[in-house]
């Protein structure tokens, strides 16, 4: 299932929300890129889900649907370690000992908290609140080399890079420093109905986003109703005209025309032309990915091959580096792994 002999890329996603149009263009579409180049572990981030409130019905379906949509989206189960980060005990066990090496200072500076404490302040739990050093953990795990992160995520990885750092000076070399991939293109796809906001999977207006899986009559109609900007001139001009660039910059990912052609094929055509023919070629992307959701979905027996192959490989690779940092810390060696 995996190589080796490859640097270790790790990413993933919370199953929280409905996976959209944004999720594809800023992270499935650059796992599916890199699958062939890096031994590849795409994690499902449930327990960074439950830091908000969660009815559990609802989570357990988004949970098979995102690694239904994973796979659906070209990620190669047979080439990549595809997991739940719940199977793997170790996740949490790491983000214990990682919190013991984090300074308070360092968490008191964490941007998504405060934003995410203003979204959700009836439940400031301390998840939400250590949510980074459980991110680190997920990273320092497997030690990856490389972990694809949106602009939103840089500053918890350089937290990863700090705690990794700090250890590595006082115990030695166990931790391998990740490094950042960021997206040149469609790192960044902004609200329908709110350029100057991301698209975000968990928005209460679902006029804001467009899903994986919305029916393609439902897409047209989003589509239609997304904002533009003042004037009729259809130009990639994100500074100015952020809405009409919204919609050039996910034709140019779905597409994959330039923005320069896509500028030129629209002189003298009204901004309803665009998102008409936005939707069209949307809708044309999104078929086979829904058609093979649908087949995954029928029946779980597929899916829960996959997660316990991914969580075998995931968790032999989470114990060996575990145990060192246990051994590192001065524990008493697992009993289970000595000779008596």
């Amino acid at each position: 299932m995996t190589n080796n002999s490859k640097p270790l890329l790790l990413s993933g996603i919370q199953p929280s929300g409905n996976l959209m149009i944004a999720n594809y263009i800023g992270a499935i579409r650059n796992w599916v890129d890199l699958q062939n180049q890096y031994n590849c572990y795409f994690m499902l981030a449930d327990l960074h889900a439950i830091t908000v409130t969660q009815e559990p019905q609802d989570l357990l379906k988004n949970c098979y649907d995102f690694i239904a949509l994973y796979i659906a989206c070209g990620i190669n189960p047979d080439q990549n370690t595809i997991f739940v980060q719940s199977h793997v005990s170790g996740h949490a066990e790491l983000a214990w000992l990682l919190n013991c090496y984090t300074q308070m200072g360092e968490l008191n500076r964490m941007t998504q908290f405060k934003d995410k404490s203003q979204k959700h302040a009836k439940n400031i739990n301390v998840g939400l609140y250590s949510y980074p050093v459980l991110m680190a953990a997920d990273i320092l795990l497997y030690n990856a080399d490389l972990v694809p992160v949106g602009h939103d995520q840089k500053q918890h990885l350089e937290l990863t890079r700090d705690i990794a750092n700090r250890i590595n000076n006082r115990h030695g070399e166990l931790f391998t420093i990740p490094e950042p991939y960021i997206a040149k293109s469609g790192a960044r796809i902004m609200s329908l109905q709110d350029p100057n906001s991301k698209m975000s999977k968990s928005d209460k207006n679902v006029n804001n986003y467009i899903g994986l899986l919305d029916d393609p009559k439902v897409i047209m109609k989003k589509f239609k109703k997304a904002v533009t900007d003042s004037g009729d001139t259809i130009r990639y001009e994100p500074e100015t005209k952020p809405a009409i660039s919204n919609l050039i910059e996910i034709r140019h990912c779905v597409t994959g025309e330039s923005i320069a052609d896509i500028e030129k094929n629209y002189e003298g055509k009204m901004y309803g032309h665009l998102k008409i023919d936005l939707a069209e070629a949307v809708i044309e992307f999104l078929q086979p990915v829904q058609e093979r959701f649908n087949q995954l979905r029928q029946d779980n027996t597929e899916l829960n091959i996959i997660l316990k192959r991914g969580q075998e490989e995931a968790n032999k690779r989470a114990e060996t580096i575990l145990n060192k940092m246990r051994q590192t810390i001065g524990f008493i060696p697992n009993i289970k792994n000595v000779c008596l």
